[in-house]
This record gives C-alpha cells, structure tokens and sequence, in this order.
C-alpha cells in the first residue's frame, strides 16, 4: 500500500509538450527577433507547459512562508537567539516583514505555516500545522522521527490543496527557522558529497569564528548519523528541518496540480533537492528565483539543474527572492497576452 506521499508523487506528470508547443510558435510570430527577450520567454514556455495553458493568467498567487525551530541552535551557530523565530512568525502576520512588503507589490498574499515553531502561537490568520516544537539537536541524535518528517511534508502538500481549492494557482516558497542554514548545509553535503567548508555560509551574519565553529557542527552532524543519500527521507529526518520538510511539501503538492513553484534562496533550495530527489519529475515545476549570498546557494541550485533569473546579493529568505520573481513571470504573461504579431502589427518579418 503507498503512502501518502508516494500518492502524491504518483500524481506528478512531465509537462505538457504541445502546450509548450504552442507557446513556443506564438513567440515566434511576436514583433521581436527569436529568443531576444531570453528567459522570458523561457519561462512563458515552462508555465505553458506546466498548466497546458498558452497564456496562462495567475489571478491568486501565494508565498507559503513555512516556520520551524531548530534545535541545532543550542550549538551556538547563529547570530540571532531561537527566540527570533515566533517573534518574526508574528511580524509577518502583522504584515511588517520585507517579504509582506514585496508580496503587497506583486499581488501576492503571504500564507505563514507553523509546522515547528517552539512556541504557542495563536493568530486568525497563523495557518497552524506544528508537528512538534522545533526539530532535536542534530548533533546528538536524529532531528526528527522519519514519521514526523513525513508528517512535515504533508502538512506542506495540506496548505497546497487548500490554497488550490481556494483558486490560488501560482506559488513560492518561504522560509522562517533560526538555524535553519546548518540543516541545510548539512542536506546539501549528506546530498551531494559536497565538504562542509564548501556547503555552510554564515547565514543571518556570523563573523570567522562563528562560521568554522558551524562547518565543524554540520561535519559532527554528517558523522554522528552518517545519513544514507539514496534514502531521502531517512537524512531529511536526520539533519533536516521541519520548515524544509513543509517546503517538500509545498512543492510536490503544487507539482500534483499543475501550477509552478518559485524557489526562494538557500533554504528553499535545500527543499527543492530533497523533493526533486524524491520525485525528478518535480524539478521541471520549479522556477528558481535568486542566487543568495550564501556560498552554498549554487552548488545546490546545480544539483537540481537550475539557473537563477536575479543575482541581488539578498540572504534574507522568508521568499523574498520569490515574490520579486512574481513580476517576471507576471511580466512574460503579458508579453505572450499583449504583443503585437508581425501580422496584425503589419511588420515585415525580411
């Protein structure tokens, strides 16, 4: 019998090539020389591909914004106190943050999810799915159950379809979890084999000490459990997160209905490794916003087989990187809506 999340992963197709077709002839005829408007124009054949629509419309567009502590933080390896965690949870529901700011400019609503938070936190419009408060210490033993970080990703997948139903239709991914660069870095390396001197960065701003005491915590973490690549969900529990475990979600769930993903930066992307891990077919959902500051960003995004459309310099998360992505896509739709043809523009094509 298949579990939940194999249903869900069941119900990812590949891409829809004659809708992709389709949009690919229609650029042909627009008023420009073929392929000038580059990655726009990618990205109007990857949605048409994703939602069988030529000129899809994204009415509802949403940044889930997953929250969850981490116990790792015990080690010292974040320049900001756990505490930080439902303090922002609650600045983001009051619409304060930068992510709420950018979204309002895009058109976007900002969706929080606690799956972890260390705290009891209570606010109409919190959608609360907490598994547990906050993941164990990851240099002592496991930082979740293999059934909690299942539990994780299908609260991620939960939050997709109900925003589905509700008519949302385009999505990005966000972040909240002091630590939660070190369960990433720690992915990323028990993922690829990439050394933890190359995977950890210095996340919300550590100074030398700091950051090659993190290296040394993430590589205690890789020994203690010696996490099984090939068994996805097995490191996932091990040193990952469960905000990153609800991103897992999110962005199978939103691969199940057809609507594409905008990956945010480092956290986010340690997310999309793991789901596209878990179901390849995933990847060709994902737009991957940003190239963050922090060093291990690329390596990562390459292992999926992605590119970045914005380098900002930008390590903030919470899928600030994502949303400002909102516009270009929203920008791709118009060019396929709203430009002229060399026909009814009456432009000679030679």
């Amino acid at each position: 019998m298949m579990s939940n999340i194999e249903q869900v992963i069941q119900g990812i197709g590949p891409l829809q090539e004659e809708a992709i077709a389709r949009a690919e002839g229609h650029l042909n005829q627009l008023t420009k020389p073929p392929g000038s408007l580059g990655k726009l124009e990618e990205i109007a054949r990857q949605v048409a591909g994703i939602t069988g629509e030529t000129m899809p419309v994204f009415e509802k567009k949403a940044v889930v914004v997953m929250a969850g502590d981490h116990g790792v933080c015990e080690e010292g390896v974040s320049a900001f106190p756990a505490e930080v965690t439902p303090q922002m949870v609650m600045n983001f529901l009051a619409g304060g943050a930068a992510v709420n700011v950018l979204a309002r400019q895009a058109g976007a609503d900002v969706v929080c999810v606690d799956v972890g938070v260390n705290a009891d936190l209570e606010h109409p419009q919190l959608v609360s799915k907490k598994v547990r408060k906050g993941t164990r210490n990851m240099v002592r033993e496991a930082a979740m159950t293999r059934e909690e970080a299942e539990r994780a990703i299908m609260a991620g997948v939960e939050v997709v379809e109900d925003l589905v139903r509700k008519g949302y239709t385009l999505f990005a991914t966000g972040d909240m979890g002091i630590g939660n660069t070190t369960a990433s870095s720690s992915l990323l390396c028990a993922l690829t084999g990439l050394e933890a001197g190359l995977a950890v960065g210095r996340g919300t701003g550590i100074n030398d000490e700091t950051w090659l005491h993190k290296q040394a915590v993430v590589q205690r973490a890789l020994e203690v459990h010696d996490p099984l690549g090939e068994d996805v969900l097995d490191v996932l529990a091990k040193i990952g997160g469960l905000e990153i475990a609800g991103l897992v979600g999110v962005i199978l769930g939103a691969a199940k209905h057809g609507c594409p993903v905008v990956i945010d930066g480092f956290i986010s992307s340690a997310a999309a490794l793991v789901a596209t891990r878990l179901a390849p077919l995933s990847a060709a959902y994902l737009i991957a916003s940003h190239l963050s500051q922090e060093q291990g960003h690329r390596r990562l995004l390459e292992a999926i087989g992605l590119e970045a459309m914005l380098h900002m310099d930008m390590r903030l998360g919470e899928g600030t990187g994502a949303v400002l992505c909102f516009n270009l896509i929203d920008a791709a739709g118009k060019i396929m809506r709203e430009m002229a043809t060399f026909e009814s523009a009456g432009v000679s094509r030679s």
